[in-house]
């Protein structure tokens, strides 16, 4: 009887939240049954399994799993679960039609309704996110956002095997995970289920688009607005625009891009897309270095940021402006170089410059953030000069992006043990220390006397947010030194 019990939990939660009707409990009841291999249901369930979504759905597939319906493997439980929770999803055509109904209230309205939606019908992993270490570290640049990223379940063997005899198999469909074909697909080995997932099309300066949630959500309300078309990432003067014209239809958001060349780019760059969110990063209330102007835009207020990586912020009412005025600072930087400052805009034919943007709305102003980033390598820095250089790589290694460049440390899971025996060591307990922190930790040791068990955890966090602020530095084109921004400011005079 657990399993009806568990059924029928199910089905009066997702009733609960919105997902169906009372009209349509019968039918998806039904639909799961089928998914499960089961032929009939009680007359009475004595009572149903009172839990949350994602823990009823674990135990679906517990079930699945102990009477043979699917294999013990990480793709095959992925897609049985995503195919339950798509008896409980309405088509695209009535989420979409939903969707804009709330947006006649207001933007906000329509988000909060798709976002919940999206955790409702578990696309958002909340219970793998759950799981993620974060908190906030104070620094010389603000309150830095840390985590270790623990939500991303790790491969058993079977799975790592299935992958393997998959990988030279001719699949294409969907071209990339960002395509808009992946709505609804059911999921194959090394491809994710998607059947529970819906997205919405969106005008931006009269192209499609597509906005959806990140199933892995680093921040409030995580969103990923894609191009209908597989395409490269660009950074050009209509990525500036488009920006501009999601956050004037969702003034409550921000929307930023990653860079479009390796290194200093995200790690999709085959796909045109833009992420953004409700939430303020440290960099977001940044102060001001300095002001400057460019001829030509009066109407734009210009402003050098106290930021470890190169920010130019860009403010006004009047959107074709900013556009005007990014475009113009991005074409400078594209073909700049400053010998002296280790900027070389080209080797040979391969581009080095380029620029990671940010778009918000703060009353009735507009602003633009222009991040400067180069990736070129030397045998010196061969990961990249302003990339994170060898001596932080115990922390971070991998590039920086979007998300690491507003002031979000997107940090390794083997730092939730490592992290453990450091701490065991400062307080001069026996332990474990990685070899390639025992520095770091000799050097906590050293600079604070007064460590104990009740301020340990405290201390650690906040120098594991000064390590973050270094790896953003060494990620700046123009260091915050006097050199450094004496080097920003031949650039502005460049221009």
């Amino acid at each position: 009887m657990e399993i009806y019990q568990d059924i029928a939990g199910l089905v009066a939660q997702s009733t609960a939240c919105g997902l169906i009707e009372k009209r349509d409990q019968v039918y998806a009841q039904n639909q799961v049954l089928r998914l499960l291999k089961l032929e009939t249901f009680p007359e009475t369930i004595q009572q149903a399994t009172k839990d949350s979504i994602p823990n009823l759905l674990e135990k679906l597939v517990a079930y699945a799993i102990k009477h043979h319906v699917i294999t013990d493997v990480f793709d095959d439980k992925e897609i049985l679960s995503a195919n339950i929770m798509n008896c409980f999803v309405a088509r695209p055509s009535v989420v979409e039609e939903r969707f804009y109904k709330a947006y006649q209230n207001s933007a906000r309205a329509a988000t909060t309704y798709f976002y919940n939606l999206s955790k409702n019908s578990n696309y958002i992993q909340m219970n793998r996110i759950r799981k993620n270490i974060a908190f906030k570290s104070e620094t010389t640049y603000g309150d830095m956002d840390i985590t270790i990223n623990l939500s991303k379940p790790e491969k058993d063997p079977e799975q790592i095997k299935r992958e393997r005899e998959m990988k030279n198999a001719d699949m294409t469909y969907p071209t990339c995970l960002l395509c808009a074909e992946n709505e609804g697909y059911t999921g194959r080995t090394g491809h994710p289920a998607r059947a529970n997932h819906r997205i919405i099309k969106l005008d931006l300066n009269s192209e499609n688009w597509f906005l959806q949630y990140s199933p892995y959500l680093y921040y409030n309300e995580h969103c990923i607005v894609l191009s209908e078309m597989h395409r490269n990432m660009k950074i050009d003067r209509q990525t500036f625009a488009n920006l501009l014209a999601f956050v004037r239809k969702f003034p409550h958001y921000f929307l930023g891009s990653n860079a479009d060349l390796p290194i200093v780019g995200g790690s999709i760059l085959t796909h045109d897309h833009y992420q953004g969110g409700h939430y303020e990063f440290a960099m977001t209330n940044a102060s001001k270095r300095f002001s400057f102007s460019l001829p030509g835009f009066d109407e734009v207020e210009m402003a050098v940021l106290k930021w470890p990586l190169s920010v130019i912020r860009l403010h006004s009412k009047d959107t074709d402006k900013l556009v005007g005025a990014a475009d113009t600072i991005l074409q400078a930087w594209k073909n700049y170089s400053d010998p002296d400052a280790d900027i070389l805009a080209f080797t040979g034919d391969t581009p080095h410059n380029t620029i990671t943007p940010i778009a918000r709305k703060r009353a009735d102003q507009f602003e633009l953030d222009l991040v400067l980033r180069n990736n070129r390598t030397t045998e010196e820095h061969p990961l990249g000069i302003f990339h994170p250089h060898s001596d932080v790589h115990h922390i971070k290694k991998e590039n920086i992006g979007l998300i690491e460049v507003m002031g979000l440390a997107v940090l390794p899971a083997r730092l939730q043990s490592e992290l453990t025996e450091i701490r065991k060591f400062l307080l001069g307990d026996a332990a474990d220390v990685a070899a390639y922190h025992q520095a770091w930790a000799e050097d906590i040791k050293r600079r604070h006397k007064d460590i104990c068990a009740e301020n340990a955890a405290a201390i650690l966090k906040k120098e594991l947010g000064s390590k973050f602020a270094r790896v953003l530095e060494d990620a700046g084109v123009f260091k915050q030194t006097v050199s450094g921004l004496q080097a920003f400011r031949r650039f502005l005079d460049a221009i």
